[in-house]
């Protein structure tokens, strides 16, 4: 039970029936529904509530006359208490002058002559009797007059007209001398009016005289009829009588008809405007129920049910019955209004107050039991949720269809795609709708619209994770269509895959819809579980469009081959071109992009790859790889791809940079290198073959491990690990390939050419030579044509000196040893020769030499017979004549770590 009512405060303190007064207190009422009643002086008064600390109220005419309480009724309070007084007095009311009472139309009485003037109206202006101006003072009405004349009146035309009251009220500013002059006008006013009386016998003396003769001659005539009976005169006089009082009713009979017609009129429209408010009750209800007033349909409903609800006058009962009635449809309409949707949330609320108290004034009737709703807020709530859910569906068919119509249409590239615009469309609904219905749960659940039913937590809560798994399966079904683990909405698949790539650049705007939205739901400060199912529909399109960027980047890695110019433009490995700087610049721009549009965090957003080994980082990590095989594949295809008609002449500026100081003699002009090798050296197959052997060097050894790490980490990416390495492992796979293409390429035929050489004089044969004195041609042959295979590697890369030419040196020593194994017989000069060339090969080549071809030189010497001492130091003094003689030619062959 809420405290007592209490009025501490008012303003005016005072006035006539209709004042409009101030009440000021404490608990005057929780709402304005809470508020039943005000009484000033014991009678009822219409008023408006402002707050439980105000109301504005008007007095009524069925108060009593001087001071009386202000008291103030509620439901939750009961009948409360004043410690202030308001008092009421009476005024003349004029036909000029507002009045909230029924003014009295019979005339007022005249002073002069003491007739009733037959004006229409008998109100009329009075001036001061005194015929004084009151001007300069301004009327008072002090309580002190009241006090000290409580009987009297101030008023001129009051039978209890004061003097004293009048002087004190309206000339207590008057000196005294004035007040004199005064009295003497008033004096010569009054001898004026005899005088009128005078005149007045002046004006009409001829009717006068005429009465008067009249008189004389009925004298007479008595006179002479002395003899005449007197009873029968009498009685002829009686006779006449009656005749005039017949007449005279005759007369005056319409007259007092109508004015007892009046009367009763005036009587029975004093009832009505008593009761005006009880009588027009059903009529105001069905009024303001068509202006959907329902607010003041509750407040008068509720006051005619405190004023009148015990009465047993029957013709209350009976209107009260009819405004049951309506009140019992204005429910219905109510209840049906509630969940009519769209309708702003401020009016639903509205709908579903008016709904509850209505119910609650209605406990008790008849018309109660007729129309049970269990919650109307419940269905309000659930109402806007259905509403909310068949908005997305329609806008989901809606835009489908529109896309149909679209592809039979020529569109330009520049318009946004229908899912663009679906996506644009729903994420507006949500955040304008998903608003609405949390307020109106949180009001349902602090009381606001709660009714006699306990409140349904769990059924709200569900209610809102149904509508935003709703919302995000559609939003999944239009934008990721491929993901089939959601089946509550049929996929919204596209027709071509040009229309997929089409939309594909349009992800980062369907990105920034979904946040705008998952803004506006968290700042509703909805539960994280809700929260959460949004979020993830936000991480999978972030990691799609994070995909789909990386994906492109695919087809345009695939390109490369043509953006191949062969530059040497790598410094620190020589013979790599600009080809993996290319990829790194594609690489660059998709994982900008992908951290400008992704990675960066907004509201209440994890990281995308937090969890490490997660489903995102492992599709990452497979589209990393993939873009690397395509790099590896566009290696190999560059260096398979073989057209002699597509020989052209290296550029000065490719070349410039090769071989570089740091790889020559230091005895070699580093500008004459340059310009030698510029000039001799031409884009043939061969080259191709070796930059891309460089190429896939570099890759394995620097650029994944270094280039590709690095750019990982300065864009927040996780490093892919296990991508990197099996990249790696592909390079490295596409270098033994080629390795393998371009070492046949070189090894067969020079190592065919071994034998021809070495039997290239007819009937040739080791045991039939004749002198002993230089190198076999077969050995000259051998050795220029390795120098030109190391010159024309050291000229591109001087890296893959060593892993190509220990796989040719090894061919050539298998060689010279199936050679020397099968040869039958030597004699001494053939056993010096055969020694000289072997040990002259191996000792030119030993820097190259795996052990494998070292193994083979050992068995080439070994199937030569052994020489004496003296045969074996004139090998080796001629051995040294001839390294001395061909030292230009096999300088390079020296070289330590080329």
């Amino acid at each position: 039970m809420a405290p007592l009512p209490l009025v501490t405060g008012i303003s005016p303190k005072e006035g006539p029936p209709g004042t409009k007064i101030i009440i000021r207190g404490e608990n005057l009422g929780t709402r304005a529904n809470d508020l039943i009643a005000v009484e000033v002086c014991g009678g009822e008064c219409s008023f408006e509530w402002q707050s439980k600390n105000k109301i504005i109220a008007r007095t009524g005419i069925n108060g009593q006359k001087g001071k009386g309480d202000v008291i103030v009724t509620t439901l939750s309070g009961g009948i409360g208490s004043s410690t202030v007084q308001f008092r009421t007095y009476t005024e003349t009311i004029g036909p000029l002058k507002e009045s909230a009472v029924w003014v009295e139309e019979s005339p007022v009485q005249s002073l002069a002559w003491g007739r009733r003037t037959m004006a229409t109206s008998g109100y009329h202006t009075v001036d001061d009797p005194l015929g004084l101006s009151m001007e300069g003072n301004d009327k008072k009405f002090p309580d002190d007059l009241r006090e000290m004349f409580p009987e009297n009146s101030g008023d001129l035309s009051r039978e209890n007209f004061s003097p004293c009251w009048f002087l004190l009220e309206n000339h207590h500013g008057t000196s005294f001398e004035d007040l004199r002059a005064g009295y003497a006008y008033l004096k010569r006013k009054v001898e004026g009016q005899k005088e009128g009386q005078l005149s007045f016998l002046k004006t009409h003396v001829g009717a006068v005289i005429d009465q008067l003769d009249t008189m004389m001659n009925l004298k007479k005539k008595m006179d002479n009829d002395g003899d005449v009976d007197i009873a029968k005169r009498v009685h002829n006089l009686q006779d006449t009588i009656s005749k005039s009082i017949d007449s005279s009713h005759a007369l005056f009979d319409d007259v007092l008809k109508r004015r007892e017609k009046a009367d009763n009129s005036r009587a029975a429209l004093s009832v009505l405007n008593r009761y005006k408010f009880l009588f027009c009750l059903p009529t105001n209800i069905e009024k303001n129920a068509s202006k959907n007033e329902f607010d003041i349909i509750v407040n008068d409903y509720a006051r005619a049910k405190n004023l009148y609800g015990k009465s047993e006058i029957p013709l209350i009962q009976k209107v009260l019955a009819e405004a049951d009635e309506i009140i019992l449809e204005v429910r219905k309409e109510l209840h049906k209004k509630i969940q009519e949707m769209p309708q702003g949330v401020e009016q639903q609320k509205r709908f579903v107050k008016s709904l509850i108290n209505l119910e609650i004034q209605q406990i008790g009737t008849k018309q109660a039991e007729m129309l049970k709703i269990t919650d109307p807020a419940w269905d309000a709530i659930a109402s806007r949720a259905k509403y909310i859910e068949a908005t997305f569906k329609r806008t989901y068919e809606e835009f489908q269809e529109k896309e149909k119509e679209n592809l039979q249409k020529d569109t330009t590239k520049r318009d946004p795609p229908i899912r663009v615009l679906f996506c644009e469309e729903i994420t507006e609904i949500a955040s304008g709708q998903f608003p609405d219905l949390w307020r109106l749960g949180q009001s349902y659940f602090t009381g606001e619209l709660r009714g006699v039913n306990e409140p349904k937590p769990g059924n709200f809560k569900q209610i809102i994770l149904n509508a935003i798994e709703r919302f995000c399966s559609y939003v999944r079904a239009a934008i990721l269509p491929q993901n089939q683990k959601y089946s509550t909405v049929t996929a919204w698949s596209f027709s071509s895959s040009s229309q997929l790539n089409l939309f594909s650049t349009w992800l980062p705007t369907c990105l920034r819809h979904l946040r705008i939205s998952y803004a506006s739901l968290i700042r509703l400060d909805l539960p994280n579980e809700a929260l959460d199912i949004v979020l993830k529909l936000i991480d999978e399109l972030r990691l799609f469009c994070l995909t789909t960027i990386l994906k492109k980047a695919i087809d345009k890695v695939k390109k490369l081959h043509e953006k191949e110019s062969w530059e040497l433009s790598v410094i620190e490995f020589p013979g790599a071109t600009s080809l993996p700087a290319k990829l790194e610049e594609l690489l660059t721009e998709a994982l900008d992009e992908g951290q400008q549009m992704c990675l960066q965090l907004e509201v209440r957003e994890n990281p995308l790859f937090d969890v490490p080994n997660s489903e995102g980082h492992r599709e990452i990590s497979k589209i990393i790889e993939t873009i690397l095989e395509c790099f590896s594949t566009v290696l190999e295809e560059l260096a398979t791809e073989r057209s002699d008609d597509e020989i052209q002449q290296l550029p000065k500026q490719i070349i410039s940079g090769f071989p570089t100081n740091s790889l020559l003699p230091h005895s070699i002009n580093l500008n004459e290198a340059k310009s030698t090798i510029s000039s001799t050296i031409t884009i043939t197959w061969e080259h191709r073959l070796l930059c891309c052997l460089a190429n896939a060097a570099y890759c394995n050894k620097i650029f994944i491990n270094n280039n590709l790490s690095n750019l990982f980490v300065k864009y927040g990416y996780p490093v892919p690990k296990l991508a990197l390495e099996n990249s790696r492992s592909n390079v490295n796979m596409v270098f033994g390939n080629l390795l393998e293409m371009y070492v046949e390429h070189k090894a067969d035929p020079l190592v065919s050419t071994i034998e021809p050489s070495m039997y290239i004089v007819s009937h040739f044969k080791w045991d039939g030579v004749e002198k002993f004195d230089n190198l076999s041609p077969y050995a000259h042959e051998c050795l220029d044509n390795v120098v030109a295979v190391y010159s024309e590697i050291f000229a591109i890369s001087p890296f893959l000196l060593r892993p190509i030419l220990e796989q040719i040196i090894q061919t050539i020593a298998e060689e010279l040893a199936r050679l020397m194994v099968s040869v039958d017989d030597f004699n001494v000069n053939g056993k010096k020769q055969a020694t000289l060339d072997i040990k002259m090969i191996r000792d030119v080549l030993r820097l190259y030499s795996n052990e494998r071809a070292k193994q083979s030189f050992n068995e080439a010497l070994d199937a030569i017979p052994k020489l004496t001492a003296d045969e074996n130091k004139n090998v080796e003094t001629l051995l040294v004549s001839i390294k001395q003689r061909m030292k230009i030619q096999l300088m390079c062959l020296t070289v330590v770590n080329p």
